[in-house]
């Protein structure tokens, strides 16, 4: 293949595809739908769930049931033929709280499927995906992890008929230092191809992987869908909106991080401040027990030492027993 058939602007130019807004342009329009349909596959074969054919765009934003509850917003969300849902979300920073977060967006999704008057018999499964741009779990050395519902002891998965909870981690640092070390350079894997193509561009660092490029280049040779998947990334790189749009949300992101480090930094100094003035109050008061203890030693009185000191009797008295 061409060189040029693949890439028709400069890689710099593409959107990061790491950033939500490009994610959703690329995945979650029904324009490029038997794309999404093979990305979800690709994560998705690992598992032992049927192979996706047909998916259906579903609302993102799920509203609280009472006026306070709290908002859930999701990237893409899909109902396949079997009625499952799928929801993947793209992870761009650690907030710490990764797990959690997921088991409530999980089970947001899993709740809008009960209407007024069915039973609980007709939730299907459940399926949370998240591309992650860091480190979760560091203890697990491969990049994808997979988790369901099993039986502590025999570690055998819920039945069939209740088998409704999936939750994926695909874990982007640990993908492309795995593929930097030449470990997963074959592209038979039909996942890692696809996640070659989120590796290539890094927005926030300023990024772009030629030899990730020229792995996809060899990969399009045969691989019709990354042809047309990269094609479609270009499309969505050169619309006017899109970009205006994208440097709206990249900017809102940075402005967000710089505020949480902003606030580390002041909670930091804060706690730096505090901790000088409380070594300064310790050491006051160790230099003022110091004198009392003098002064004891001395032969005054209890009065004399409180009017020099201004310690309490008690005080006085506890430091004369530590003397005495």
């Amino acid at each position: 293949m061409n060189k040029q058939a693949l890439n028709n602007i400069p890689l710099a130019k593409l959107l990061d595809l790491k950033i939500d807004f490009a994610f959703k342009q690329l995945f979650g329009s029904e324009r490029n739908k038997h794309l999404t349909i093979v990305f979800l596959n690709a994560i998705l074969q690992s598992s032992s769930r049927e192979p996706i054919k047909d998916v259906t765009f579903i609302n993102q934003e799920v509203g609280g049931e009472y006026k306070d509850n709290k908002q859930s917003r999701f990237d893409i969300v899909v109902k396949t033929q079997n009625a499952e849902l799928i929801n993947i979300e793209i992870q761009l920073a650690n907030k710490k709280d990764m797990l959690k977060r997921t088991l409530f967006y999980w089970s947001r999704l899993y709740n809008l499927q009960l209407q007024k008057g069915k039973g609980y018999h007709t939730l299907n499964p459940t399926i949370t995906i998240n591309i992650c741009n860091f480190t979760l779990f560091h203890e697990i050395a491969h990049y994808h992890s997979m988790y369901h519902l099993y039986e502590d002891k025999t570690l055998q998965r819920v039945p069939k008929s209740d088998d409704v909870l999936e939750i994926h981690f695909i874990e982007m640092d640990k993908f492309l230092k795995a593929w930097t070390n030449e470990e997963h350079q074959s592209f038979k894997n039909i996942l890692e191809r696809w996640l070659l193509m989120f590796g290539m561009i890094d927005d926030g660092k300023k990024i772009v992987r030629e030899d990730i490029y020229k792995a996809l280049e060899e990969i399009a040779m045969t691989d019709e869908n990354i042809r047309k998947a990269f094609q479609a990334w270009e499309e969505i790189s050169q619309d006017p909106e899109n970009i205006i749009a994208y440097q709206s949300r990249v900017k809102y992101m940075l402005d967000e991080e710089a505020k949480i480090e902003d606030a580390k930094y002041y909670a930091e100094q804060e706690g730096i401040e505090k901790g000088i003035e409380k070594g300064i109050e310790k050491g006051i008061k160790q230099g003022i027990e110091g004198i009392a203890k003098k002064m004891i030693l001395k032969g005054n009185s209890n009065e004399e030492i409180m009017e020099l000191t201004n310690l309490k009797l008690e005080e006085v008295q506890s430091i004369r027993q530590e003397v005495e």
